[in-house]
């Protein structure tokens, strides 16, 4: 897996309205840097995981936090909920928004 941090990661995002949208993102950046850095506005606030703006689902893909406890209950972690703000792709992703 180490070897897979050094290339950027493609990540789509359904967003609320149905739109699809792409972007990558690099090693070490948030799902949501990534996001502004592509162009993108998606939902967000504190950026730190407390206010839960950003809250999205992770439909494939995996994910490591930067943070130990992100905001998240352990219900909410099982059914696929990510705050992208501290979360960094650790593969390509499918997210959506509800």
């Amino acid at each position: 897996m180490a070897s897979m941090l050094g290339r950027p990661f493609h990540i789509q995002l359904l967003d609320a309205e149905g739109q699809r949208l792409a972007f990558t993102a690099a090693p070490e950046q948030s799902v949501l840097e990534a996001a502004l850095a592509a162009g993108l506005a998606p939902r967000r606030s504190c950026r730190n995981g407390s206010c839960r703006a950003c809250l999205c689902r992770l439909e494939l893909g995996q994910i490591a936090y930067r943070i130990d406890w992100p905001g998240l209950s352990a219900e909410e972690k099982a059914a696929g909920w990510i705050l992208p703000c501290v979360a960094e792709a650790r593969s390509d992703l499918n997210l959506r928004y509800e």
